[in-house]
């Protein structure tokens, strides 16, 4: 460097400057502070610029490191020197050393801080026209890997949140612009560098950092879920001041803005604590916002709700984390509260959204900008309707992904928005919601299933219902003079396909689901539609096993009391009606039409029928089911025909229907306990002589009206002539495939 000219340094200062050992380079700084306060004195401009010029560009700049340390003492020697007189010179001092901080010598990064520190301890505010380039090189340097480089800027770095803190002047937004691009770093020392720097912020009152936010919520929850203790503890109590500022004055939270970030953090189940502070974030954002702002953001909102409604002690009860297992129970809390605080935003006020007509034209203009205007808000604030469904169809079609109690909130949001806002749901029923329904209805959680159909009661219960001759029609009102198809015996339909093509659904649920059905609507309704859509049915084995279940329940279940009730009395058109519905259906199953005849006191043609049944296949499976007829007729609903069985003069018909049921069991345990009944009747040889003296006319069955019991009886033989051809085509083809098969 001796070739160079330094001037105004001495040849003995350039050395010093570029000697190794630092006491050198130190007694070179003190000569040319000396110098340039020398200079500022007499107000030599030139020098002092030739000066910065050479340290800033001839030693900072040099390859060797002795150099640019050399360089680096000199500036803030100079920087000392010049005092508050170094304002005109701030950018000459400052970006030589800015440009040390990259520097692969970790000791020259070292004294870069230390100088830039000295330059800005005496420069104060006036540093900060490059606070930008500054900050950008302190957070680099938090996550440097030499601690006493990361010791030097964090004394330069709370030296500039002392300078910034208490200027006036300061330009808070391009400040938050800078923490913005940086908070989503995922070094940990960048991250508390980004974290203290809020922080800092948000303690001055003078700052409201508040509106701000929306730009840093995002990387805060983030940073949250750092593994860092330290870092984890800055950040929540950042986030909790936040929160409790938003609490105490709300009117200045932008909170649609920052929902969308919510939602989505409230959907990271990697990390319990971020999870749980977003929903409690949203949770008051319920409370506090206009609930009609947040309204369109219910889709979103629901989103994120549903599967935190079972991820606490499900899924962590042998957790040895207690902290954990603890944030967990509180995140369904939360969501538990927060999905109530949703469902109520939906009203009827937005079904009443639809109905608002734009039409300004006979208004003043005052008026009308006011109607428009009105009519804008409304638009913007009103209810998604298609978005909010699909979010609930896409959790019931996550079948075993979904767990109960989400699918049971799901459900009662159906049922809730059914209730507030029918014609926005009545359009999505067809292709969306009743499939989905039904394919619900085999879940394997009874509770699911029992809402499901309370939903699917709602839709129907709620509807005009219109019963043409013996058929029902249910359907659900659109529009002021306009009607959709009938969704009742579409579902009813669409049940029965359920049950045929899923055997195990009929099984274990259709005795439950049908039951359910009859408590939550008409009981009469729920079985003459079955019947109607099961008398022409192709599949005959499933039509006979499907009567089978519903004969069951008509005997045994409860909750059919009045429908039982209702058949045993038939002295009306309607009563009869029904009874022929049924009796046409349950033709499908000889036994089950006796079991009926027997329940509605139709004994003379209970006993026609059984005169029929030496014609029919006779098989195991028939006499099991006249067994199980047999055990029926013991139990208490039957306990009015036993009753009857006192009256021999007037039941004849029964008493002769009963031995015929004897004559066809088998001698088994049913038959003797058949036997044993009828022998308690009263000696009925006194009965026959009496009347054969007296010629009485011995009753048989009651009358009814409307009865034409031989076309019944011409159904039933129709019937099984079906049923024994179907029986010998089946019985063919599979001793043609078992033929197949063997050779």
């Amino acid at each position: 460097m001796s070739d160079k000219d330094y001037s105004p340094l001495s040849n003995a200062c350039v050395r010093a400057l570029n000697d190794k050992l630092y006491d050198k380079r130190k007694a070179a700084a003190l000569e040319i502070e000396k110098m340039a306060r020398d200079f500022n004195t007499v107000g030599n401009v030139t020098q002092i610029k030739k000066l910065l010029k050479t340290l800033g560009q001839d030693f900072t700049l040099s390859n060797n490191p002795n150099s640019r340390k050399g360089g680096l003492i000199g500036l803030a020697a100079m920087a000392i020197a010049l005092g508050r007189d170094s304002t005109p010179y701030i950018d000459d001092l400052i970006r030589p050393l800015l440009s040390c901080f990259a520097d692969q010598d970790s000791r020259v990064r070292y004294y870069a801080c230390e100088a830039l520190y000295n330059v800005v301890k005496v420069s104060r505010s006036d540093v900060l026209p490059l606070f930008n380039e500054v900050f950008d090189s302190l957070s680099k340097l938090a996550a440097d890997p030499d601690q006493n480089v990361k010791s030097g800027a964090e004394l330069l770095d709370r030296l500039m949140k002392d300078i910034v803190t208490e200027s006036p002047t300061f330009n808070l937004i391009e400040l938050i612009d800078l923490i913005r691009d940086r908070i989503h770093g995922i070094n940990q020392f960048s991250r508390q560098f980004i974290v203290s720097w809020i922080s800092l912020l948000d303690s001055v009152p003078e700052i409201d950092v508040i509106v701000f936010l929306p730009k840093l919520l995002d990387g805060l929850l983030k940073i949250l879920a750092d593994p860092t203790p330290e870092i984890h503890r800055m950040t929540e109590h950042c986030l909790a001041e936040f929160l409790f500022k938003i609490i105490q004055n709300p009117s200045k939270t932008d909170f649609s803005s920052m929902i969308n970030i919510l939602t989505v953090h409230s959907q990271a189940t990697d990390d319990p604590l971020v999870q749980y502070t977003a929903l409690t974030w949203l949770k008051e954002f319920m409370n506090l916002a206009n609930s009609r702002d947040l309204l369109p953001f219910s889709a979103s909102i629901l989103t994120a709700i549903l599967p935190c409604l079972t991820s606490s002690s499900d899924q962590n009860d042998d957790s040895d984390d207690k902290n954990k297992s603890t944030t967990n129970i509180n995140i369904r809390e939360v969501a538990k509260v927060l999905n109530y605080s949703l469902m109520q935003l939906v009203t009827m006020q937005d079904s009443q959204h639809d109905e608002m007509s734009p039409t300004i034209g006979h208004q003043s203009s005052h008026s009308a900008h006011n109607e428009s205007t009105n009519i804008s808000d409304s638009v913007q604030n009103s209810l998604d309707i298609t978005s909010l469904l699909e979010v609930l169809v896409r959790e019931l079609k996550a079948g075993e992904n979904a767990s109960t109690l989400s699918k049971l909130a799901v459900l009662r949001w159906i049922l809730h928005l059914y209730s507030k806002v029918p014609q926005k749901i009545v359009s999505h029923l067809e292709s969306e919601l009743f499939p989905v329904l039904l394919k619900t209805l085999s879940d394997k959680s009874d509770e699911v299933v029992l809402m499901d159909l309370k939903v699917l009661a709602q839709i129907f219960s709620s509807a005009p219902t219109v019963t043409v001759g013996s058929d029902v029609r249910t359907t659900v009102q659109l529009t002021a003079g306009a009607e959709s198809p009938s969704y009742f015996t579409r579902f009813m339909t669409d049940l029965l396909k359920l049950f045929h093509k899923n055997g195990n659904v009929l099984e274990e649920r259709g005795s439950f689901i049908i039951r359910q059905l009859c408590l939550l609507m008409t009981a009469e309704d729920i079985y003459r539609s079955l019947s109607e859509i099961l008398l022409d049915y192709e599949d005959l084995r499933f039509a006979y096993t499907i009567v089978q279940t519903l004969n069951t329940i008509l005997l045994t279940s409860s909750e059919l009391f009045d429908l039982r009730s209702q058949l045993k009395n038939l002295k009306t058109d309607e009563s009869c009606s029904l009874f022929c519905c049924l009796y046409r259906t349950w033709c499908h199953s000889p036994v089950a039409t006796v079991s009926l005849c027997f329940l509605t006191k139709n004994y003379k043609h209970a006993c026609d029928l059984l005169m029929l049944f030496g014609d029919l296949n006779l098989t195991l499976e028939f006499l099991t089911e006249v067994d199980q007829m047999v055990q029926l007729l013991e139990s208490p609903i039957f306990a009015y025909l036993r009753l009857e069985l006192l009256d021999v003069e007037n039941n004849c018909d029964l008493i002769k229907s009963l031995y015929g049921l004897l004559m066809i069991l088998p001698q088994s345990e049913a038959f003797h306990l058949l036997r044993k009944r009828l022998q308690c009747l009263p000696n009925f040889s006194l009965y026959s002589s009496s009347d054969s003296q007296k010629k009485s006319v011995i009753k048989s069955s009651p009358t009814q009206p409307n009865m034409d019991f031989k076309e019944l009886l011409r159904h039933f033989h129709s019937v099984q002539h079906k049923h024994q051809n179907w029986s010998r085509t089946t019985e063919a083809w599979n001793r043609i495939n078992d033929r197949s098969y063997n050779t």
